[in-house]
Protein backbone atom coordinates (compact mmCIF):
# COMPACT_ATOMS: atom_id res chain seq x y z
CA UNK A 1 0.00 0.00 0.00
CA UNK A 2 3.13 2.40 0.75
CA UNK A 3 4.22 1.78 -2.53
CA UNK A 4 0.77 2.47 -4.19
CA UNK A 5 1.48 5.85 -2.68
CA UNK A 6 4.76 6.44 -3.09
CA UNK A 7 4.41 5.78 -7.15
CA UNK A 8 2.04 8.78 -7.08
CA UNK A 9 4.44 11.13 -5.03
CA UNK A 10 5.67 12.29 -7.86
CA UNK A 11 5.65 15.19 -10.29
CA UNK A 12 4.59 13.42 -13.58
CA UNK A 13 1.42 12.63 -11.46
CA UNK A 14 0.73 15.95 -10.41
CA UNK A 15 1.37 16.64 -14.05
CA UNK A 16 -1.43 14.36 -15.30
CA UNK A 17 -4.06 15.59 -12.90
CA UNK A 18 -3.54 18.84 -13.76
CA UNK A 19 -3.39 18.35 -17.52
CA UNK A 20 -7.11 16.09 -16.79
CA UNK A 21 -8.38 19.32 -14.78
CA UNK A 22 -7.51 21.76 -17.62
CA UNK A 23 -8.98 18.68 -20.34
CA UNK A 24 -12.11 18.78 -17.96
CA UNK A 25 -12.30 22.53 -18.18
CA UNK A 26 -11.79 23.37 -21.46
CA UNK A 27 -14.55 20.44 -22.23
CA UNK A 28 -17.07 22.17 -20.03
CA UNK A 29 -16.48 25.61 -21.67
CA UNK A 30 -16.95 24.87 -24.80
CA UNK A 31 -18.60 21.68 -26.86
CA UNK A 32 -16.04 22.46 -29.89
CA UNK A 33 -13.11 21.62 -27.29
CA UNK A 34 -12.89 18.32 -28.10
CA UNK A 35 -13.64 17.89 -31.74
CA UNK A 36 -10.99 16.41 -33.96
CA UNK A 37 -9.86 19.63 -35.98
CA UNK A 38 -9.52 21.43 -32.77
CA UNK A 39 -7.13 18.95 -31.52
CA UNK A 40 -4.86 18.69 -34.70
CA UNK A 41 -5.29 22.85 -34.40
CA UNK A 42 -4.26 22.55 -30.83
CA UNK A 43 -0.60 21.20 -31.63
CA UNK A 44 -0.68 23.24 -35.35
CA UNK A 45 -0.75 26.05 -33.57
CA UNK A 46 2.63 25.38 -31.06
CA UNK A 47 4.08 22.46 -33.40
CA UNK A 48 7.19 24.32 -33.89
CA UNK A 49 8.17 25.43 -30.34
CA UNK A 50 7.48 21.65 -29.14
CA UNK A 51 9.70 20.28 -31.85
CA UNK A 52 12.56 22.59 -30.38
CA UNK A 53 11.37 21.12 -26.91
CA UNK A 54 12.64 18.44 -27.37
CA UNK A 55 16.00 18.92 -28.27
CA UNK A 56 16.10 21.62 -25.48
CA UNK A 57 15.26 18.21 -23.22
CA UNK A 58 18.47 17.14 -23.66
CA UNK A 59 20.51 19.99 -23.73
CA UNK A 60 19.35 21.39 -20.09
CA UNK A 61 19.62 17.06 -18.49
CA UNK A 62 22.67 17.98 -20.08
CA UNK A 63 23.10 20.85 -17.47
CA UNK A 64 23.26 23.32 -20.18
CA UNK A 65 20.84 25.71 -21.70
CA UNK A 66 20.26 27.49 -24.93
CA UNK A 67 18.47 30.98 -25.17
CA UNK A 68 19.23 31.23 -28.72
CA UNK A 69 16.93 28.75 -30.49
CA UNK A 70 14.03 31.16 -31.28
CA UNK A 71 17.25 33.34 -32.96
CA UNK A 72 18.30 30.11 -34.83
CA UNK A 73 14.58 29.78 -36.41
CA UNK A 74 14.28 33.34 -37.36
CA UNK A 75 17.84 32.93 -38.62
CA UNK A 76 17.20 30.30 -40.72
CA UNK A 77 13.96 31.72 -41.88
CA UNK A 78 15.33 35.03 -43.15
CA UNK A 79 18.57 33.22 -44.70
CA UNK A 80 16.23 31.00 -47.02
CA UNK A 81 14.12 33.91 -47.57
CA UNK A 82 17.25 36.49 -48.46
CA UNK A 83 18.16 33.61 -50.81
CA UNK A 84 15.15 33.51 -52.28
CA UNK A 85 14.27 37.31 -53.21
CA UNK A 86 18.07 36.48 -55.11
CA UNK A 87 16.48 33.94 -57.33
CA UNK A 88 17.54 31.06 -56.20
CA UNK A 89 16.33 27.73 -56.60
CA UNK A 90 13.46 27.14 -53.14
CA UNK A 91 15.78 23.57 -52.37
CA UNK A 92 18.79 25.74 -52.46
CA UNK A 93 17.31 28.17 -49.94
CA UNK A 94 16.00 25.73 -47.91
CA UNK A 95 19.44 23.20 -47.60
CA UNK A 96 21.02 26.98 -46.56
CA UNK A 97 18.80 27.47 -44.07
CA UNK A 98 19.01 24.50 -42.69
CA UNK A 99 22.95 24.85 -42.93
CA UNK A 100 22.56 28.22 -41.12
CA UNK A 101 21.45 26.72 -38.03
CA UNK A 102 23.85 23.87 -38.09
CA UNK A 103 26.65 26.76 -38.50
CA UNK A 104 25.12 28.54 -35.54
CA UNK A 105 24.79 25.19 -33.37
CA UNK A 106 28.62 24.11 -34.06
CA UNK A 107 29.22 28.16 -32.94
CA UNK A 108 27.58 27.12 -29.60
CA UNK A 109 29.08 24.10 -29.34
CA UNK A 110 32.41 25.22 -29.99
CA UNK A 111 31.95 28.15 -27.37
CA UNK A 112 30.82 26.01 -24.64
CA UNK A 113 32.70 22.54 -25.05
CA UNK A 114 36.14 24.04 -26.14
CA UNK A 115 36.62 26.92 -25.09
CA UNK A 116 34.37 27.06 -21.35
CA UNK A 117 32.42 29.50 -21.20
CA UNK A 118 28.79 29.05 -19.62
CA UNK A 119 26.46 28.09 -21.84
CA UNK A 120 23.76 30.83 -20.40
CA UNK A 121 26.30 34.12 -21.75
CA UNK A 122 27.53 31.87 -25.06
CA UNK A 123 23.60 31.04 -26.22
CA UNK A 124 22.38 34.89 -24.81
CA UNK A 125 24.78 36.36 -26.77
CA UNK A 126 23.49 34.12 -29.75
CA UNK A 127 19.58 35.12 -28.73
CA UNK A 128 21.20 38.53 -29.59
CA UNK A 129 23.35 38.06 -32.36
CA UNK A 130 21.62 35.32 -34.95
CA UNK A 131 18.36 37.70 -34.60
CA UNK A 132 20.33 40.81 -35.78
CA UNK A 133 22.17 38.86 -38.29
CA UNK A 134 18.00 38.01 -39.21
CA UNK A 135 17.52 41.77 -39.43
CA UNK A 136 20.38 42.59 -41.16
CA UNK A 137 19.18 39.78 -44.08
CA UNK A 138 15.49 41.22 -44.72
CA UNK A 139 16.05 44.48 -42.76
CA UNK A 140 12.27 45.39 -42.22
CA UNK A 141 10.75 44.43 -45.09
CA UNK A 142 8.48 40.90 -45.12
CA UNK A 143 9.09 38.97 -47.94
CA UNK A 144 6.97 35.97 -48.96
CA UNK A 145 5.49 34.50 -52.46
CA UNK A 146 7.33 31.23 -52.15
CA UNK A 147 6.77 28.55 -53.73
CA UNK A 148 3.09 26.68 -53.70
CA UNK A 149 4.50 23.43 -53.34
CA UNK A 150 6.42 25.26 -50.03
CA UNK A 151 3.44 26.96 -48.69
CA UNK A 152 1.09 23.62 -48.82
CA UNK A 153 3.67 21.73 -46.59
CA UNK A 154 2.77 24.40 -43.99
CA UNK A 155 -0.74 24.74 -44.85
CA UNK A 156 -2.17 22.02 -46.07
CA UNK A 157 -2.34 18.02 -44.31
CA UNK A 158 -0.01 16.00 -45.60
CA UNK A 159 -1.33 12.62 -44.56
CA UNK A 160 -4.69 12.60 -43.55
CA UNK A 161 -5.82 15.22 -41.47
CA UNK A 162 -2.74 15.49 -39.71
CA UNK A 163 0.42 18.38 -41.17
CA UNK A 164 4.07 17.49 -42.43
CA UNK A 165 5.12 19.50 -39.08
CA UNK A 166 2.90 17.36 -36.54
CA UNK A 167 4.23 13.97 -38.55
CA UNK A 168 7.60 15.30 -37.79
CA UNK A 169 7.33 15.79 -34.22
CA UNK A 170 5.86 12.35 -33.67
CA UNK A 171 8.77 10.94 -35.17
CA UNK A 172 11.06 13.24 -33.72
CA UNK A 173 9.28 12.11 -30.42
CA UNK A 174 10.06 8.50 -30.92
CA UNK A 175 13.56 9.10 -31.87
CA UNK A 176 14.05 11.36 -29.12
CA UNK A 177 12.68 8.69 -26.56
CA UNK A 178 14.54 5.72 -27.72
CA UNK A 179 18.02 7.76 -27.98
CA UNK A 180 17.49 9.49 -24.16
CA UNK A 181 15.97 6.49 -22.46
CA UNK A 182 17.66 3.24 -24.01
CA UNK A 183 20.73 4.62 -25.61
CA UNK A 184 24.53 4.08 -24.35
CA UNK A 185 24.40 8.32 -25.94
CA UNK A 186 21.70 8.90 -23.52
CA UNK A 187 23.01 7.55 -20.46
CA UNK A 188 26.28 9.87 -21.15
CA UNK A 189 23.63 12.79 -21.74
CA UNK A 190 22.57 12.44 -18.32
CA UNK A 191 26.02 11.13 -16.60
CA UNK A 192 27.50 14.56 -18.05
CA UNK A 193 24.47 16.35 -16.75
CA UNK A 194 24.94 14.68 -13.33
CA UNK A 195 28.82 15.61 -12.82
CA UNK A 196 30.83 16.48 -15.84
CA UNK A 197 34.28 16.51 -13.86
CA UNK A 198 33.38 12.71 -12.82
CA UNK A 199 32.19 12.23 -16.30
CA UNK A 200 35.48 13.13 -17.76
CA UNK A 201 37.72 11.54 -15.54
CA UNK A 202 35.59 8.04 -16.28
CA UNK A 203 36.82 8.46 -19.80
CA UNK A 204 34.05 10.56 -21.02
CA UNK A 205 33.76 13.07 -24.00
CA UNK A 206 32.40 15.08 -22.04
CA UNK A 207 33.22 17.86 -25.21
CA UNK A 208 31.94 15.53 -27.58
CA UNK A 209 28.57 15.28 -26.06
CA UNK A 210 28.27 18.91 -25.22
CA UNK A 211 29.26 19.25 -29.08
CA UNK A 212 26.52 16.78 -30.63
CA UNK A 213 23.77 18.28 -28.37
CA UNK A 214 24.72 22.07 -29.81
CA UNK A 215 24.54 21.17 -33.55
CA UNK A 216 21.41 19.18 -33.18
CA UNK A 217 19.91 22.07 -31.24
CA UNK A 218 20.60 24.23 -34.10
CA UNK A 219 19.88 22.16 -36.94
CA UNK A 220 16.38 21.20 -34.92
CA UNK A 221 15.84 24.98 -34.75
CA UNK A 222 16.81 25.50 -38.23
CA UNK A 223 13.90 22.99 -39.46
CA UNK A 224 11.68 24.30 -37.14
CA UNK A 225 12.31 27.86 -38.21
CA UNK A 226 11.62 26.74 -41.47
CA UNK A 227 8.04 24.68 -41.09
CA UNK A 228 6.92 28.10 -39.09
CA UNK A 229 7.93 30.22 -42.77
CA UNK A 230 5.84 27.57 -44.20
CA UNK A 231 2.61 27.80 -42.16
CA UNK A 232 2.84 31.39 -42.27
CA UNK A 233 4.08 31.98 -46.03
CA UNK A 234 5.82 34.87 -45.10
CA UNK A 235 9.21 35.81 -42.72
CA UNK A 236 10.38 38.63 -41.08
CA UNK A 237 13.37 39.72 -39.21
CA UNK A 238 11.11 38.94 -36.10
CA UNK A 239 9.95 35.52 -37.02
CA UNK A 240 9.97 33.37 -33.93
CA UNK A 241 10.86 36.06 -31.73
CA UNK A 242 10.18 34.94 -27.65
CA UNK A 243 9.69 31.37 -28.26
CA UNK A 244 12.41 30.30 -26.40
CA UNK A 245 10.21 31.19 -22.95
CA UNK A 246 7.38 28.54 -23.97
CA UNK A 247 10.01 26.05 -24.79
CA UNK A 248 12.03 26.38 -22.06
CA UNK A 249 8.72 26.09 -20.06
CA UNK A 250 7.79 23.40 -21.55
CA UNK A 251 11.16 21.05 -20.17
CA UNK A 252 11.18 22.71 -17.24
CA UNK A 253 7.20 22.47 -16.07
CA UNK A 254 8.14 18.63 -17.46
CA UNK A 255 10.05 17.79 -14.01
CA UNK A 256 13.80 18.38 -16.41
CA UNK A 257 16.01 20.08 -13.31
CA UNK A 258 17.27 23.35 -14.11
CA UNK A 259 20.38 22.13 -12.67
CA UNK A 260 20.72 18.77 -14.93
CA UNK A 261 21.08 15.05 -14.86
CA UNK A 262 17.60 14.22 -14.17
CA UNK A 263 14.02 14.11 -16.29
CA UNK A 264 12.54 12.29 -19.17
CA UNK A 265 10.82 12.95 -22.55
CA UNK A 266 7.61 11.36 -21.09
CA UNK A 267 7.04 14.38 -18.27
CA UNK A 268 8.48 17.50 -21.26
CA UNK A 269 5.25 15.22 -23.28
CA UNK A 270 2.93 15.82 -20.53
CA UNK A 271 3.86 19.49 -20.26
CA UNK A 272 3.66 20.25 -23.89
CA UNK A 273 0.60 18.60 -23.90
CA UNK A 274 -0.98 20.93 -20.43
CA UNK A 275 0.61 24.32 -21.94
CA UNK A 276 -1.21 23.77 -25.30
CA UNK A 277 -4.48 22.54 -23.62
CA UNK A 278 -4.20 25.79 -21.42
CA UNK A 279 -3.39 28.07 -24.04
CA UNK A 280 -6.42 26.41 -26.50
CA UNK A 281 -8.76 26.79 -23.73
CA UNK A 282 -7.70 30.29 -22.67
CA UNK A 283 -7.99 31.22 -26.59
CA UNK A 284 -11.57 29.60 -26.62
CA UNK A 285 -12.02 31.82 -24.06
CA UNK A 286 -10.78 35.23 -25.56
CA UNK A 287 -8.55 35.77 -23.41
CA UNK A 288 -5.51 37.85 -24.48
CA UNK A 289 -2.66 37.33 -26.06
CA UNK A 290 -0.49 39.27 -22.94
CA UNK A 291 -2.53 37.53 -20.47
CA UNK A 292 -1.82 34.30 -21.96
CA UNK A 293 1.92 35.37 -22.13
CA UNK A 294 1.70 36.26 -18.24
CA UNK A 295 -0.12 32.68 -17.23
CA UNK A 296 2.95 30.83 -19.30
CA UNK A 297 5.55 32.86 -17.19
CA UNK A 298 4.06 31.85 -13.84
CA UNK A 299 4.35 28.64 -15.30
CA UNK A 300 7.96 29.13 -16.21
CA UNK A 301 7.97 30.04 -11.67
CA UNK A 302 6.32 26.83 -10.96
CA UNK A 303 8.04 24.57 -13.66
CA UNK A 304 11.51 25.25 -10.86
CA UNK A 305 9.81 25.10 -7.69
CA UNK A 306 7.40 22.08 -8.38
CA UNK A 307 9.82 19.77 -8.91
CA UNK A 308 11.56 20.52 -6.16
CA UNK A 309 8.60 19.95 -4.06
CA UNK A 310 7.84 17.11 -5.19
CA UNK A 311 10.90 15.49 -4.46
CA UNK A 312 11.10 17.14 -1.39
CA UNK A 313 7.46 15.84 -0.55
CA UNK A 314 8.54 12.48 -1.47
CA UNK A 315 12.14 12.31 0.74
CA UNK A 316 10.08 13.32 3.77
CA UNK A 317 7.40 10.23 2.71
CA UNK A 318 10.18 7.90 2.74
CA UNK A 319 11.64 8.98 5.87
CA UNK A 320 8.27 8.99 7.68
CA UNK A 321 7.84 5.17 5.97
CA UNK A 322 11.09 3.75 7.01
CA UNK A 323 11.42 1.33 9.42
CA UNK A 324 14.74 0.35 10.43
CA UNK A 325 15.43 -3.25 10.92
CA UNK A 326 16.11 -4.69 14.40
Amino acid sequence: MLHKIERFLTWESLLVVLLAVIVVINAVQTPFYLRPENQINLFQLSIEKIIVALIMTFIIINAEIDLSVASIMGLAACTTAYLWTNKYPMELCILAGLLSGVAAGIFNGFMVSKIGLPSLVVTLAGLIGYRGLARVLLEDQSVGQFPEWFNRLGQQPFIGPFPIALIIFFILLIIAIVILQYSGFGRLVYVVGNNKDVARFSGVNVGRVKMTLYIASGFIAALAGLLYTARLGAVRGDTALGFELDVITMVLLGGVSIFGGSGSIWGVLLSILIILNLRNGMGLANISGNTQTGVIGLLLIISVLGPNLAREARAAWNRRTYVPRA
